[in-house]
């Protein structure tokens, strides 16, 4: 149905067998998340943060992973399914209090704060401040050691909602991010609009950045705007934090800092190299 409408509406198509293919594993994937959500079969994977001038701690960002018959699967593997499916207000809410949890139980380790990712739909999501209240006064969690990241494309498509989700959650004493930074090769112009605690650079920018001097540039850039509007600065995808450090990049995150690791209630175990990269 949807394919007969790109082509211009009032036309048929027959699903071809790939097609229906398709169709099957996009039901079966759902059906699968909501069986996640209901029975707890999501876990979090958290990947260091660190910092390159000292300042505040970073523990690290949390990452999402859903077990699947024996095995881990990466967010790619269900995460658009979730979103095409009105799943994603189930999966945020999820991420947010075991992240409370496992903050609360000190199972992420000593001081410091973390981050954890929200989607756009909780942009659209009424009761997503109460429900941020209530999982801050069940778990006893200070609410500064969270940093929500929205993307820069989430934030982009609706500046209004964004702001005023940011507004909420650092009304709530919380802070908040905007996620991978010049994905959407927006106008800087935007982030007057935004509340917003951290700024984090798009790996896209940061992975050949010893060979492009066009990169160098634009980091440089993209780091001067952050600290001129009083934002610290996180960049994706860090290998070799060397020119990083010169250009005053605030924190690393990527292979350079270290891997995720599964962390449990309680308990933290090393990540498999197959669920490293996100």
């Amino acid at each position: 149905m949807y394919t007969a409408k790109a082509e211009g509406r009032n036309t048929v198509r027959r699903a071809s067998t790939a097609e229906q293919t398709r169709l099957t594993a996009l039901v079966s994937t759902e059906a699968r998340i909501r069986a996640a959500l209901q029975e707890g079969g999501f876990r979090l994977a958290l990947q260091p943060i660190v910092p390159l001038h000292g300042g505040l701690p970073l523990k690290g960002e949390l990452l999402l992973r859903m077990r699947d018959a024996g095995r881990l699967l990466l967010p790619a593997e269900f995460l658009d399914v979730a979103d095409r499916r009105g799943l994603m207000v189930g999966v945020d809410r999820w991420v947010i209090d075991e992240a409370r949890a496992l903050v609360a139980e000190g199972a992420l380790g000593e001081t410091g704060c973390v981050g954890i990712n929200l989607s756009g739909h909780s942009l659209n999501d009424p009761g997503l401040a109460g429900f941020l209240d209530a999982a801050l006064a069940r778990h006893g969690v200070d609410p500064s050691i969270l940093v929500f990241g929205i993307t820069e494309t989430t934030a982009i498509a609706n500046v209004a909602r964004a702001a005023a989700l940011a507004e909420r959650l650092r009304g709530s004493g919380c802070r908040v991010a905007l996620d991978d930074f010049g994905a959407g090769f927006a106008s800087f112009a935007y982030l007057r609009h935004l509340p917003l605690d951290f700024l984090k650079i798009d790996g896209q920018f940061i992975r050949d950045l010893r060979a492009s001097r066009t990169d160098q540039v634009l980091v440089q850039g993209m780091v001067s705007v952050a600290h001129g509007l009083g934002l610290q600065t996180v960049a994706e995808c860090v290998e070799d934090a060397g020119l990083l450090r010169g250009y005053g990049v605030d924190y690393a995150q990527g292979f350079h800092t270290g891997r995720p690791r599964l962390v449990e209630r309680g308990v933290a175990t090393p990540d498999p190299d197959s669920y490293t990269r996100t």
